[in-house]
């Protein structure tokens, strides 16, 4: 793999790990797909450092969990302003 690859693959982990932001806020912030981001974190990272790996997949376990709070959230909130 290449370095700039591994590099950006554990630039978005830390990212992730700091801000605890979703794949899609992590995507807008580097400019790349959701999907890249996606396989940088659930496929590369996990060769490249384990450790980074497993504290991504917490993060990522939470989001899921969630998800629905969030989507509800948003969905009022959007109803909200129309009014």
């Amino acid at each position: 793999m290449q370095k700039t690859i591994e590099n950006r693959v554990i630039k978005e982990a830390k990212y992730i790990i700091d801000t605890k932001n979703t794949i899609r806020q992590a995507a807008t912030k580097f400019n790349i797909s959701k999907s890249t981001i996606h396989k940088d974190l659930n496929e590369r990272l996990k060769k490249i450092d384990p450790i980074l790996y497993k504290k991504i997949k917490i993060i990522f376990k939470n989001h899921i969990e969630t998800r629905h709070i969030r989507g509800g959230i948003k969905t009022k909130l959007k109803f909200l302003i129309k009014d």
